[in-house]
């Protein structure tokens, strides 16, 4: 479905002019690059082949088959690697030894909590896999999508989830971050938890619509459409029946993102113009921003983006303790951070893209690094920073292979506050009953602000 054309096929010299100027051209990849993907490169622009040392092994085609022992999703994801020893423990003594393959935020909190933060660090496991379509698509309508109106737009991606495999600046990392394949439409029900100082927090518990007509699966939607976003409070009592509509479009500068709030006491549905950017929602204490919902989402425009290069970094991977049903938030919840017991951290290669505020705009992050895992596309890691270029807040996603459904997907984000000492984790999915659901389908006449008093409680 190449939904995408009629919107954003032109553009204007000018626009072509600046963005060579400033390093983002606007060629698409050559015959001669598209040929590497599935041959030196994974299907979806990856390297292929280890590392030099070995640590970091050749990508085989991921895990696309359940262990023994896995009966549903429903009653949880088998961990492949629970047999797993960690190969050595990071902690304060010894971080120095590692201090080349960490983030400047993971060295911080190594400095914030000398005495409880560690990082176990696995063999690494290149499991990434996704549906044949997904490789297809990606070569498929790589020779011809382009960025557009200052890097804000994509056009000619057709259905491509990567629109740019071999990436010439940030900006098309964070659009490959922002279309990857997240297994069609989806409805997910997770937790989100602020976490004070102290380790006291409390639970929010929301219930997701995401639809993309990108992938299909979506009646009535716009020409120009990246997803429709539908999320609802479902506890505590002070929250619950609150929703949060978004239409998100694929050039958000041209189309600005359009977003409404309905409050359940007032039965009352209001423009929210401020769902973007650093508009913090309620139910966070003000510890993420609008723009680090699933990572990165959102429009571009505030910032200089440029590709720092590639590196190899321990992230959180293969996460499956962090989706364990039978580990209660009290278990993983600790003060300052994550129990360390429960994170796996694996070596993979990541692209690093660095974010600044640029001249006159606003935003409560004067600077982002963020690293992108190249065998999914998904922010793993984000360092930001604060107006005065103080490092501020740590920012994790802990990827996992939903080998039932062949895709990578986050099963918990967690936002650190080095100032505060408070955090929030979210995605939560360890006291949730409710699978995911993917591949659904929806209808966009549903999914408009009139309809949010029918659905509301």
């Amino acid at each position: 479905m190449k939904y995408n054309k009629l919107s954003f096929k032109v553009a204007s010299c000018f626009t072509a002019i600046m963005l060579t100027a400033s390093g983002s051209a606007l060629a698409a990849a050559t015959p001669e690059e598209v040929a590497r993907l599935g041959a030196d490169l994974t299907p979806i622009g990856a390297e292929k082949a280890g590392n030099a040392a070995g640590t970091i092994p050749a990508w085989s085609g991921g895990l696309t088959t359940a262990p023994a022992g896995f009966v549903d999703a429903n009653t949880g994801h088998v961990n492949p690697y629970k047999d797993e020893k960690p190969l050595f423990v990071i902690d304060a003594s010894n971080v120095e030894q590692y201090k080349d393959q960490l983030t400047a935020g993971h060295l911080a909190m190594f400095k914030k909590y000398p005495t409880t933060y560690k990082m176990s660090v696995y063999p690494s496991h290149r499991s990434a896999a996704y549906p044949q379509k997904v490789y297809d698509d990606t070569k498929k309508f790589a020779g011809s999508t382009t960025l557009v109106d200052g890097g804000n737009g994509v056009t000619d991606s057709g259905t491509s989830t990567v629109p740019f495999p071999f990436p010439k600046n940030g900006q098309e990392i964070m659009w490959n971050h922002t279309f990857r394949w997240k297994g069609g439409n989806t409805h997910r029900v997770y937790d989100g938890m602020p976490v004070q100082p102290n380790g006291n927090f409390y639970k929010v518990r929301w219930d997701e619509e995401w639809y993309s007509p990108l992938t299909g699966g979506v009646t009535n939607a716009k020409e120009d459409m990246l997803a429709y976003i539908l999320i609802t409070a479902k506890e505590p009592a002070t929250l619950a029946g609150t929703m949060f509509l978004v239409h998100d479009s694929i050039n958000q500068v041209a189309t600005p993102r359009k977003g409404w709030i309905y409050n359940a006491g007032q039965r009352r549905v209001r423009r929210a113009p401020e769902l973007g950017y650093d508009f913090s929602p309620d139910g966070t204490d003000a510890l993420r921003c609008a723009d680090q919902y699933d990572g990165w989402v959102g429009a571009t425009d505030r910032y200089d983006w440029k590709i720092v290069g590639k590196k190899e970094v321990y992230i959180p991977y293969n996460s499956y303790d962090m989706a364990d049903k039978s580990l209660s938030y009290d278990q993983i919840l600790k003060p300052g951070h994550l129990n360390p017991e429960y994170s796996r951290y694996e070596l993979h290669r990541v692209w690093v893209v660095e974010a600044n505020l640029k001249d006159g705009e606003r935003h409560i992050f004067g600077k982002r690094t963020y690293y992108i895992d190249e065998d999914t596309w998904s922010v793993s890691v984000a360092d930001n920073y604060d107006t005065r270029g103080d490092l501020w807040r740590v920012e994790e996603t802990h990827l996992m292979n939903f080998y039932d459904s062949a895709l990578t997907w986050t099963v918990g984000s967690v936002q650190y506050d080095l100032n505060s000492g408070a955090y929030i984790h979210f995605y939560a999915l360890n006291e949730v009953k409710e699978a995911i659901k993917f591949g659904i389908e929806g209808d966009a006449k549903q999914l408009q602000p009139r309809q949010l008093k029918r659905r509301g409680f």
